[in-house]
């Protein structure tokens, strides 16, 4: 499975991101949604990996599945934190046995009991790393890697920021797939500055749709540092307690964001699920990618 000829062509393509349930009923309601989402005809659809490789079996899993049961094609997260080079080879192996064609390489979280875990005693101690290892592995796989339009999180020089992430690039990187973000100008800031470094590759943007007010607050938690500009906060606030009017206030604004970077030619636009469909639909919709 090749995604990269999509990504390069004229019309830009459409991908959604799945996390891999805690048992087999909620695989089960994955799948359905999958099957749901399909009807779109999406590029591609990942699936995530848990922090310390927590949720590499039931990702592995749920990959499978996927290429088993649908025509969509699926690209497994993979992280590096934690893993021994003999483990990744392991895993590199498996995906290569079920005919995964592209992984989407990460330097992940450590283990949420382990506050200070040490990077240093890793075999990998930067996405880098990974990039270049499963680079080296096999010619098989396409790879893609994070990029951060608002910036790292880990990396307050942006200046310094960027020699890291092209050095990521450098590594063997075929594709870009982004961090959510609010603010198109924050993406567009970024491909500029991507440019400016040598890099170019097709860079897919990633949007994840507001429907509640207690998920933005669990998205201001968990994503230090995002940014929710006055125009998205001000919607949200004239949508005042009705959820569902909330939840509209949500999609229409990702629907904005879209648009504004379809009309600025972006690669790919990916989306956030939650492992729902409903938004999802929605925004594809009122978009015309179907």
């Amino acid at each position: 499975m090749e995604i990269l000829s999509s990504l390069k062509a004229e019309r830009p393509t459409l991908s959604f991101e799945f996390f891999p349930p805690k048992n087999d009923s909620g695989a089960d309601e994955l799948l359905k949604t999958v099957h749901e989402l399909g009807k779109l005809d999406p590029a591609f659809v990942s699936v995530t990996y848990g922090a310390g490789g927590s949720t590499r079996e039931r990702t592995r899993e749920v990959v499978q599945r996927i290429i088993q049961e649908t025509s969509v094609p699926t690209i497994p997260h993979l992280t590096c934190i934690g893993h021994t080079k003999a483990e990744m080879t392991e895993i590199l192996n498996q995906y290569s046995e079920d005919q995964v064609g592209t992984i989407l390489a990460l330097r992940g979280d450590p283990p949420q009991n382990q506050v200070n875990y040490d990077h240093s005693e890793d075999d990998f101690t930067f996405a880098s790393d990974l990039v270049s290892f499963i680079s080296q592995h096999s010619s098989h796989f396409e790879i893609g890697v994070a990029g951060f339009p608002e910036g790292h999180p880990a990396t307050q020089n942006r200046l310094v920021e960027m020699d890291y992430f092209k050095k990521k690039v450098d590594a063997g990187a075929d594709y870009i797939c982004t961090q959510l973000f609010f603010d198109t100008h924050d993406f567009f800031d970024y491909r500029d500055r991507c440019l400016l470094h040598g890099i170019d590759l097709p860079i897919v943007a990633g949007i994840m749709p507001i429907t509640t007010l207690a998920g933005m607050k669990r998205m201001a938690d968990l994503a230090a540092g995002s940014r929710f500009p006055a125009k998205l906060l001000r919607a949200l606030s004239e949508a005042g307690d009705d959820p569902a009017a909330i939840r509209q206030a949500g999609i229409d604004y990702a629907i904005l964001q879209c648009q504004e970077l379809i009309d600025q030619s972006v690669a790919g636009l990916h989306l956030y699920t939650l492992n729902k469909s409903s938004a999802t639909r929605d925004i594809a919709s009122a978009l015309h990618l179907t």
